[in-house]
C-alpha cells in the first residue's frame, strides 16, 4: 500500500507531535501518551516505506520536488535511497523506544518530550534532503533540541558541556556553509541559473576545477568530521555524553553522530569526487587514529558512560576508514556499521541510565556482582557489551569485519593498526563486563534496595537486543538496500 507523501508524512507528525506535547504542559501523563502517539506513527510510517522500496531499483525512492523559492534556486526537495533508508528506519525506531524508556522522567516532562520530537524532525529531515539549503536547515534544527536536552535534564556539569557542544557543532555547521554555498555558486556558474538541488548539482561536479574540490571538500569534510566526531575534533562528545540524559545519550550517539558520516557519503563524495581523492589519505589517517584514540581512551575510564562514549569515536573511525577505501565492499561496510553502531551504543548508554538510576552509580570500580541482583539487566548489558566487540552472529561483526576486508585489499599491511586497536577495546570491554556484573556483589553502594528493570526499560532493551542479533545472522536485510545505491558514488568516484 503506497501512501503518496509518506515522506513529508514523515516529517509531518513529529512536528505536530512536538507542538501537542508541548502544550499539554498540566498533564503529564497525556504528554507521555502523545509523544508516545506520535513517534509509533513515523515508526509505522518507515516500516511501510522499506517493505514498498525497489531494493533492485537504484536511484531516489518516493521523491517529492516543488519550488520554494524560486528565485533562489532552492526547492523543497525530498528522496531517499539505499544509504538513506536504513537511517530513515533506525531514527524513527530509536526515537519511538527513548520516549518509552524515559516513561519515568517528571521532571518538565512535556517540554522533554516535544523536543525529542523536534530532534526527530530534523534528524529525518537530514537523512531525507535532496536540496542543500533543506539539508542545512534540517542540520542545524537538530543543534536546538540536543542543547536543551543536555542543559536542563543533564548532569551536574551540563551547562558546560551543552555550551561545548552548541559551539563545536556549531562552528562546524559554519564552515559547511561556506562550502555549500561555494557549491552553489560554481554550479550556477556552469548551469546558468542557480539551484540548491543535490542531483543538479552533482551532475555538473566533473566541470568543477581540481583547486576548487580541494578546497571546498576540506570545508565540507571539517563540518563532518566534527559531528561524526572524529579525532581531533572529538572533545566535545564524552563531555556532552557523561551530561546528557540517558534518551539524549542514546539519540546523540545512534543518530545524531551519523548526520556527519552520512553527510561525507551523501555530500562530500557525490559532488566533489576529485576532492575525495586528494583528501582520501587524510580521512584515512584521521580515521585510523580515531580508532586508536578511541580504543586506548577507553581503557583509562572509570566511568561507564565515558567507556561507551570513547568507543563511539573508535567505532566512527571505522565508519570513516570504510568511506576512504572508495570500494563498493568497504563504502557499504562503513554505512552498514552507521546502521549497527545506531542499535547497539543505543542498548549500551539505555544500560548507563539504568546503571546509573538503580545502582545510583556508573563508577565501575564501585561495581560488582550486579547479576545477582539485576539478571535481565545484566543479559541486556552482555548482549551490548558482546555486539559491541564484535562477536560473530551479532550484527557489529559484519561491518566491521567487511572494512578490514576493504582496507587490506586497499592499503595492505595498514590494516594491523587499527585491528589491533578494535581488539585492545574488545580486551577492556569483557573486562568492565566482568566487573560490573560478576564476582562478589559490591560492598561500595546500597545493594539493599537494588532491583531488576521496569517494563518500560525491558521493552526497548528487548526489541533492540532482537535486532542485534535479527540483522547479525542475516545481515542481509541491510546490505540489499545499501549496495545497489552504491553505484552512483562508485561511479563518480572512478570505480575504484
Amino acid at each position: 500500500m503506497e501512501i503518496p507523501m509518506i515522506l513529508s508524512l514523515l516529517l509531518l507528525f513529529p512536528l505536530i507531535g512536538a507542538v501537542v506535547t508541548f502544550m499539554l504542559g498540566k498533564n503529564p501523563k497525556m504528554a507521555k501518551i502523545s509523544a508516545l502517539v506520535f513517534s509509533a506513527i513515523p515508526l509505522a510510517l518507515s516500516l511501510l516505506m522499506l517493505t514498498e522500496y525497489v531494493q533492485t531499483a537504484g536511484g531516489y525512492q518516493f521523491q517529492e520536488s516543488y519550488s520554494w523559492i524560486e528565485a533562489l534556486g532552492i526547492q523543497y526537495i525530498l528522496g531517499v535511497d539505499g544509504l538513506s533508508v536504513p537511517m530513515v528506519f533506525l531514527s524513527t525506531l530509536l526515537v519511538f523506544l527513548a520516549v518509552i524508556f524515559s516513561w519515568d522522567t517528571d521532571h518538565r516532562t512535556h517540554q522533554y518530550m516535544a523536543l525529542l520530537l523536534v530532534l526527530e524532525l530534523g534528524v529525518l529531515g537530514v537523512f531525507m534532503a535532496l536540496d542543500y539549503f533543506l539539508f542545512y536547515i534540517f542540520w542545524e534544527v537538530v543543534l536546538i533540541p540536543m542543547y536543551f536536552l543536555i542543559s536542563v535534564w543533564g548532569g551536574p556539569r551540563r551547562s558546560y558541556a551543552a555550551i561545548k557542544f552548541f559551539i563545536y557543532t556549531h562552528i562546524a555547521s559554519l564552515v559547511m556553509l561556506l562550502g555549500i554555498f561555494a557549491l552553489y555558486f560554481e554550479a550556477a556558474a556552469v548551469n546558468g541559473y542557480p539551484s540548491f538541488s543535490m542531483q543538479e548539482i552533482n551532475a555538473v561536479s566533473p566541470f568543477f576545477g581540481q583547486t576548487f574540490q580541494i578546497v571546498v571538500f576540506g570545508a565540507l569534510f571539517f563540518g563532518f568530521a566534527v559531528k561524526m566526531p572524529s579525532f581531533p575534533f572529538h572533545t566535545w562528545l564524552p563531555d556532552a555524553h557523561v551530561e546528557a540524559p540517558t534518551a539524549g545519550s542514546v539519540l546523540l550517539a545512534g543518530l545524531l553522530l551519523k548526520m556527519g558520516s552520512y553527510g561525507i557519503i551523501r555530500v562530500a563524495f557525490p559532488a566533489l569526487p576529485d576532492g575525495a581523492h586528494e583528501w582520501q589519505w587524510v580521512m584515512v589517517i584521521l580515521a585510523i587514529l580515531s580508532i586508536v584514540y578511541g580504543a586506548v581512551m577507553c581503557i583509562a575510564q572509570k566511568d561507564l558512560k565515558k567507556m561507551v562514549a570513547y568507543s563511539s569515536i573508535s567505532h566512527m573511525g571505522i565508519v570513516m576508514l570504510g568511506f576512504a577505501t572508495f570500494t563498493e565492499l568497504g563504502i557499504a561496510a562503513g554505512v552498514f556499521q552507521m546502521f549497527s553502531h545506531g542499535l547497539i551504543t543505543a542498548v549500551l548508554f539505555m544500560m548507563c541510565g539504568v546503571m546509573q538510576h538503580k545502582v545510583g552509580t556508573r563508577n565501575i570500580p564501585r561495581l560488582g556482582g550486579l547479576a545477582a541482583k539485576m539478571p535481565y539487566a545484566a543479559v541486556f548489558m552482555m548482549i551490548g557489551f558482546l555486539a559491541s566487540l564484535g562477536l560473530p552472529g551479532m550484527v557489529g561483526f559484519v561491518p566491521e569485519f567487511s572494512v578490514f576486508t576493504a582496507t587490506l585489499d586497499a592499503f595492505g599491511w595498514l590494516l594491523l593498526i587499527p585491528v589491533c586497536s578494535v581488539a585492545l577495546t574488545a580486551a577492556y570491554y569483557i573486562w568492565a563486563m566482568q566487573r560490573t556484573l560478576f564476582g562478589p556483589l559490591t560492598d561500595q553502594v546500597d545493594t539493599e534496595h537494588i532491583h531488576d528493570l521496569y517494563w518500560f526499560e525491558t521493552l526497548p532493551l528487548a526489541v533492540l537486543s532482537g535486532l542485534i542479533i535479527l540483522f547479525g545472522i542475516f545481515p542481509a536485510l541491510v546490505l540489499d538496500y545499501i549496495r545497489p545505491a552504491l553505484a552512483t558514488v562508485l561511479g563518480l568516484l572512478g570505480g575504484i
